[in-house]
């Protein structure tokens, strides 16, 4: 559904009297499959929504090529404006129309009839749960409700891939759960979604497969189990008095049971090991022994944020 080659996209901006180029997106390669949810994970300013914007053709790629629904980004991007739907993060609803006026007007714009148009907007009602206050004011609706009028203004001309930029950013648990649903919905019915986000488990519930990006590359790519194998071993998370780390951190880097160590900004230490059962008694005795005290220890199986931070060098939370 969408491929992409060398796709790249750089600004220039002043600093002071001194104008630089900055590249927001460098050579991205990208192969989404039709009826999958594809996921775009990584930190603000990761080069995500450029991205996400080039593809929905709103600005136009420096270099590279990309295939999107079939037509050609750059030869022929009116046709991919016809089979894509794109939600962008911020709202797009004005406060005093209704989800029905909305939704009709946007089937409207893309050529549907009156008739059908007022159709497709009532099932877009009844499926996305809305019918209720279907003719109230958008301004009196919560962020939830809102959201899901904007998917709905996405998807009602049915296209055949929708993006969704940030999709559940500002919602509260409930609404980011409902907000889920839909989203799985849409893949059920066959429609591919490609989201951006920077909720770590967010990407690991929702995608089929995930694209890491950093500094505008893309650094890892695969399903969610798929990068997370990449990651051998398990983790042990000791935390520490920052004052203390640097002392444990010398002690543990001798062990043979530790593959790799990172700080934690907090105080403390990661520790990568082959098996956290054998290995925390071990790392107990070793804090003992030097007299350091332990405030808490933990161990988990490798994570999205672990697949970050190997490569990339920095944790996805911390970013």
């Amino acid at each position: 559904m969408i491929e992409t080659r060398g796709l790249r996209k750089s600004y220039r901006s002043r600093a002071g009297r001194e104008t630089k180029t900055v590249d927001a997106v460098r050579g991205v390669n990208l192969d989404v499959a039709a009826g999958e949810i594809f996921g775009f994970l990584g930190p603000n300013g990761a080069g995500k929504t450029t991205t996400l914007r080039m593809l929905a053709t709103l600005i136009e790629p420096d270099g590279g090529e990309a295939t999107v629904a079939g037509a050609d980004l750059r030869k022929n991007p009116a046709e991919v404006r016809r089979r894509i739907g794109y939600v962008a993060q911020g709202g797009s609803t004005w406060d005093e129309s209704s989800a029905r006026e909305e939704l009709v007007l946007q089937a409207r714009l893309y050529g549907i009839g009156k008739a059908e148009a007022h159709r497709r907007a009532e099932r877009a009602l009844e499926a996305f749960q809305l019918a209720e206050y279907a003719d109230r004011k958008t301004k009196t609706y919560s962020g939830g409700q809102r959201r899901r009028v904007e998917i709905a203004l996405g998807i009602i001309h049915e296209p055949k891939i929708v993006f969704l930029d940030e999709p559940t950013t500002g919602l509260d648990p409930q609404s980011r759960a409902h907000m889920w649903d839909e989203i799985r919905r849409l893949r059920t019915e066959g429609m591919t979604v490609f989201i951006t986000t920077h909720y770590l488990d967010e990407a690991d519930a929702l995608c089929d497969r995930i694209a890491i990006m950093d500094h505008g590359e893309v650094v890892a790519e695969g399903t969610p189990a798929e990068l997370k194998r990449e990651i051998s071993g398990e983790v042990v998370i000791v935390g520490l008095d920052a004052a203390t780390t640097p002392r444990a951190a010398e002690l543990f880097d001798t062990e043979a049971y530790v593959s790799k160590l990172e700080t934690v900004d907090e105080g403390g230490l990661r520790l990568y090991v082959d098996e956290g059962a054998t290995a925390i008694p071990q790392v107990l005795r070793r804090l003992d022994h030097a007299g350091l005290d332990l405030r808490s220890i933990e161990l988990h199986r490798p994570s999205l944020d672990d697949v970050f931070l190997t490569k990339t060098g920095r944790s996805l939370r911390e970013s």
